[in-house]
């Protein structure tokens, strides 16, 4: 790959961002990550090729600060990993609007922004691009367990796009895939019960970061996929089990 390859990767201080960061720098890539207060972290070596810009993805003014800052300091927008997201589980009929009104912000009006600018930016080049987000197998296979029924409007609506944003810029060498987990070693589940979440896929395991971030990359890297949706999620997409 490379080395002036740049990717732009959204909710990138911990867990799979994280993972992303440092896997992408490993393969020679630029990466210019963002996140509410990742210039606080100490995760990344800062000698390397990486820029990290603070914001919240729900504001347009974040996608435009941090494709700006990509160009200036590496010259191109060649990938987007929409990462960023959030999640919350309850019962249907305790969700609020403003619940739905948070969610829609940070996953969906974020991806818009950010997708916009990558896409914008990679037609500008002419020379192809990618854009991979991470949505959620619970979108097409809910798990009684586990109520989350508004958030997967979000996330069932990231796939829909997903495939039409790859049929409309194919002719342009643009791929848009998704990487659809089920439940990943993340900081999200540090106080849920092992056991409980070892029961919700049919391989009985729970996904390590570094799974996910080989979905991401092998689906950045592989130039005649597009309109995927991987699912890295220990069969959990297969049915009742």
């Amino acid at each position: 790959m490379s080395v002036h390859k740049t990717v732009v990767i959204t909710g990138a201080s911990q867990g799979i961002g994280a993972g992303l960061v440092k896997s992408f720098l490993d393969k020679g890539w630029n990466v210019v990550g963002t996140s509410r207060r990742i210039t606080e972290t100490s995760l990344f070596n800062r000698a390397r090729r990486i820029e990290l810009i603070d914001g919240d993805v729900a504001d347009p003014d974040t996608a435009e600060r941090v494709t700006q800052r990509a160009l200036e300091q590496f010259g191109s927008v060649d990938a987007l990993v929409n990462n960023a997201g959030i999640f919350v589980t309850k019962p249907f009929l305790e969700y609020t609007v403003d619940d739905f009104r948070r969610l829609s912000a940070t996953n969906v009006e974020g991806f818009i922004h950010f997708t916009k600018h990558a896409i914008q930016q990679m037609l500008r080049q002419r020379s192809g691009g990618s854009i991979v987000t991470i949505t959620s197998s619970l979108t097409d296979h809910p798990i009684k367990q586990v109520t989350a029924s508004v958030p997967m409007i979000t996330k069932g609506g990231l796939n829909a796009i997903t495939k039409s944003l790859a049929l409309e810029f194919a002719a342009d060498n643009i791929r848009v895939n998704a990487v659809s987990p089920g439940v990943v070693d993340t900081p999200l589940h540090a106080k849920n019960p092992k056991d409980f979440l070892k029961t919700l896929s049919p391989m009985g395991t729970i996904t390590a970061v570094q799974e996910i971030v080989d979905g991401v990359v092998y689906l950045t890297e592989s130039s005649n996929i597009t309109g995927e949706v991987l699912h890295v999620d220990n069969g959990a997409h297969l049915g009742k089990w």
